[in-house]
């Protein structure tokens, strides 16, 4: 929490520390010390935000009013300048000036593939229909991100306004809100946001009397990760199951948008970002990000590092600087940095090579990757970059709608094919089988699902080729995730005879002779589970005479 006015951040507060921060904040004007943040527990406390390594690098554009307003307060937020981009358009700008202003500000779509948004509200404004739609996708599918979330449940006021601004620059009359039935708290924020915008004379007939009509609801989707996808997304909001359609014609076009009314789309971060384009103006938002790539980005930050969370960081920030200024390092300091996972599940594994490339949307492109919605997944060296390729996969797979056979079809082939190496039956050709279906895949699919569904594998063979080739040809996994792979020994001088080995093993291919256990390769399974109990590092998987000890 921040504590104005002395901008003080503490952090876990809980009702037993109010009356002592009340005490010290607020009564006495100094910093209640309990809860301020320190790096280390004797370390000096950081007194303000600022100063505290995580939030040090980032930049808040979309989420600048998150935690400093009552998302189901429209007085709040219109304190913090809500709306006021709205009232600016309606009473001093035409609607083509505000397109004009949004293409030169450089804002490009947050849902994943980057299209510039200006652009796409000027075609659809040039589609010479009377009746036209706004909609906004709330359909954050990606496994572990979180950042629509984060702004519908925390600022629902900045996305209405993003789309009222949308709505009078193109002539639309009708806005759409998608969320995923799994955001309750999402739904009813939002839900509360527009009865309240409603009341005020925001949304409705002839609003702050500029003659822009336009009314606003939301509609629950049912988590389907294709939905994600414009034109499978309009066709769930019809009542239709949620599968692609060909393009042209594309949504701004009556032919193709919702209900038959030329239908601008865009994501939750970047209708998020227009109030604030308008209201700080061209130079404040083109200073921030690179020169294709303006403004920021907010990211979903997981995996094996010490500081996970949401992060809203200018374009062009290198990976680096993400992961170990912003990030804090290796959650274990004695493992090596291996990947950065970019993009969610059809996003690519870019390896440490690349740390101090930029993450914008053209150099991430560059290498394999996507910038996605966000998600951003850090790997160290256990994590096996097959059985990674093989997770994400599974996902895909799983969420094809089944509409076209490159994607159905080939997703499943190449799964199986990963699934086969991973649990050591893998031959000779496999991986430039993987190659070739992956190839077909991104060729012959109708939507982005398919499209970069392979982009993990694609990935992960471009970089780290010689760990699928450990697989094939050496029944090996260096990571020792994979089941089924290596050759298990006990090596007697490290056993101190427990027998936890052969309790574990389910197939009773641990022997016990006098002084020693050793495994009987013709029952062993390679499940791993005497390597997983054993204490003292005395089951080692062998490949091609070296071996790695037990443990971490």
């Amino acid at each position: 929490m921040i504590h104005e006015p002395q901008e003080t951040f503490y952090q876990k507060v809980k009702v037993s520390d109010i009356p002592g921060l009340f005490s010290d904040s607020v009564l006495h004007n100094v910093p209640y010390r309990k809860q301020l943040y320190r790096e280390f527990p004797l370390a000096d406390p950081n007194v303000a935000m600022q100063d505290i390594p995580f939030y040090k690098k980032q930049k808040r554009v979309a989420l600048h009013r998150n935690g400093f307003v009552d998302p189901c307060n429209i007085y709040d937020a219109i304190r913090e300048d809500g709306y006021a981009g709205l009232a600016k358009v309606v009473t001093e700008m035409r609607p083509d000036e505000v397109i004009d202003i949004v293409k030169k500000s450089g804002l490009r779509g947050r849902g994943g593939a980057g299209f510039p948004a200006g652009l796409k509200w000027e075609h659809t404004k040039k589609s010479g229909a009377k009746v036209k739609a706004v909609v906004c996708n709330g359909d954050e599918g990606d496994p572990g991100a979180f950042m629509d979330r984060a702004l519908m449940e925390g600022d629902p006021h900045s996305v209405i306004e993003g789309m009222l601004i949308n709505a009078y620059a193109i002539g639309a009359q009708y806005g759409y809100i998608y969320v995923r039935h799994e955001y309750p708290l999402a739904v009813k924020n939002l839900g509360v946001a527009i009865k309240q915008a409603e009341a005020l004379g925001l949304l409705g007939k002839n609003i702050l009397g500029s003659g822009l009509d336009f009314s606003m609801e939301i509609k629950e989707g049912a988590g389907a990760f294709v939905c994600g996808e414009s034109t499978a997304l309009v066709a769930s909001i019809e009542g239709e199951r949620g599968m692609p359609r060909p393009r042209p014609p594309r949504l701004s076009e009556a032919a193709g948008g919702l209900w038959g009314m030329p239908t601008n789309l865009n994501n939750v971060e970047t209708f998020a970002n227009v109030p604030t384009i308008i209201t700080k103006g061209l130079d404040y938002y083109t200073s921030i990000g690179t020169e294709k790539s303006k403004g920021t980005k907010v990211f979903a930050l997981t995996g094996k590092i010490k500081n996970t969370g949401l992060i809203e960081v200018p374009m062009g920030i290198t990976l680096r600087e993400i992961i170990f200024d912003i990030g804090g390092g290796m959650l274990n300091p004695d493992k090596q940095f291996k990947a950065v996972q970019t993009g969610g599940p059809s996003g690519g594994c870019i390896p440490a090579q690349f740390l101090d490339m930029p993450a914008d949307f053209d150099t991430l492109a560059s290498v394999g990757s996507i910038m996605g919605s966000g998600g951003m997944v850090v790997l160290d060296e256990d994590d096996c970059m097959v059985d990674v390729a093989k997770y994400f996969l599974s996902f895909t797979k799983s969420e094809s709608c089944g509409k076209c056979p490159p994607c159905r079809v080939g997703t499943w082939q190449m799964y199986e094919l990963l699934d086969k190496i991973t649990k050591g039956q893998g031959q000779e050709g496999d991986i430039e089988l993987l190659e070739k279906m992956g190839k077909l895949v991104v060729a012959g699919s109708l939507c982005g699902l398919g499209n970069s569904a392979p982009n993990p594998v694609l990935s992960t063979i471009k970089y780290f080729r010689e760990e699928y080739e450990e697989h094939v040809r050496d029944k090996y996994c260096r990571a020792k995730r994979c089941q089924g792979l290596g050759t298990f020994r006990i090596r007697p001088e490290h056993c101190i005879l427990c027998g936890l080995c052969k309790q574990a093993c389910a197939f009773d291919s641990v022997v016990e002779l006098r002084d020693k256990f050793y495994i009987d390769q013709d029952y062993c399974t390679k499940c791993k589970a005497c390597y997983s109990v054993c204490p003292t590092q005395a089951i080692v998987i062998e490949k091609g005479g070296a071996h790695v000890a037990a443990g971490k």
